[in-house]
């Protein structure tokens, strides 16, 4: 509890931090993913992997790209100093979200046949492509992690309110798409 004895929230008074958590939730969730062309054989096995991949690459992975492009990305341009500043960090986000167009191109790549798994049904998953989608995903938040986090944390940082700003705006998106999910009752 905060001096106003208001229950703290995380997403609001620490918001970097919810993108540290998110690329640790993707990775995990990637790494069980990879085993699917292994248990392809069996659908009893790769049917419930194939779906919760699905579902969770649906909401969470493309959300998150979502939030750091309409909320993180912007913030920290506008709080940059123009000048080398501004320029590198327009640079950074220039990488991240062409990165992210790639990670979402693999995957599409990968929906058919994890859709055919989902379904219960045989389909031939290229370890390839899976192989491909986990490890890109690792470098894109292993690069973000060390660079961009800690660059936005500076940046943020300096400016009174913009900390802040994000925090209200990703919590604000957050209970938005917990309000949609509890309408349709899921």
């Amino acid at each position: 509890m905060n001096p106003t004895n208001v229950p703290s929230n995380p997403v609001v008074d620490q918001p970097l931090d919810n993108f540290t958590d998110c690329h640790k939730g993707i990775i995990a969730h990637l790494d069980a993913f990879s085993e699917l062309p292994a248990l392809a054989g069996n659908l009893a096995l790769a049917g419930p992997l194939a779906k919760d991949t699905q579902a969770f690459f649906q909401g969470a992975v493309i959300d998150h790209h979502h939030e750091e492009e309409k909320d993180l990305f912007p913030a920290v341009l506008a709080a940059s100093s123009l000048g080398a500043e501004y320029d590198e960090v327009q640079r950074i986000v220039n990488q991240l979200t062409a990165e992210h167009r790639e990670i979402e191109a693999i995957w599409r790549g990968l929906e058919p046949a994890v859709s055919q798994l989902a379904d219960g049904k045989p389909a031939n998953i290229g370890a390839v492509g899976v192989a491909s989608l986990v490890q890109k995903y690792h470098a894109h938040a292993r690069f973000e992690e060390e660079t961009f986090l800690p660059l936005s944390a500076l940046i943020l940082g300096r400016r009174d309110g913009k900390m802040a700003s994000l925090g209200l705006a990703l919590h604000m998106r957050h209970v938005l798409r917990a309000a949609k999910r509890g309408l349709r009752g899921s």
